[in-house]
């Protein structure tokens, strides 16, 4: 009786989930604050813990991307150089500090990440500016340094 019991609350919850994810996230915090571990739905916690630390990797990702572009477009578009490049790039490393601060273990991506997102970033410049393929080079012509700043980068290195 209790496995089938067991087995109606996995569906209750799952199903929850589904249905109604803010009640279920509610209802799992209850569980968990107060120790009914046994009605917790185990399987979709940890998957959206899961999915919360990849989401801070692609908050990294993306705003690494917008630094890449405004330095593309600095540096292949020199005439059309923009202050709002300059306080985008500075804005986005503002917010890199703030995400690194939360999630320190995200410096770790730091010195490879300019090559491993740059052509991505290249995609993007080259809707903003209107300039071919060809225009950029083949690899990644910024080095992390370059991208992030020395105060990003500090640590990173290390760890």
């Amino acid at each position: 009786m209790a496995a089938r019991e067991s087995r109606s609350e996995d569906a209750d919850a799952a199903r929850l989930y589904d249905d109604d994810f803010y009640e279920w996230c509610m209802n799992m915090a209850a569980f968990l604050r107060t120790g009914r571990l046994e009605e917790v739905d185990l399987e979709h916690v940890v998957e959206e813990i899961e999915s919360l630390g990849q989401s801070e990797s692609r908050e990294l990702e993306s705003r690494t991307i917008v630094i890449m572009l405004h330095l593309l477009k600095t540096r292949y578009q020199e005439d059309r150089r923009s202050k709002l490049w300059e306080r985008s790039i500075v804005t986005q490393r503002i917010d890199i500090s703030r995400l690194l601060r939360y999630s320190p273990s995200l410096k770790r991506f730091l010195p490879d990440l300019p090559e491993r997102i740059y052509d991505g970033a290249v995609q993007f410049a080259m809707i903003e500016t209107g300039l071919f393929r060809d225009s950029f080079p083949r690899r990644c012509p910024f080095t992390a340094r370059d991208v992030f700043g020395e105060e990003l980068l500090a640590g990173s290195m290390e760890q």
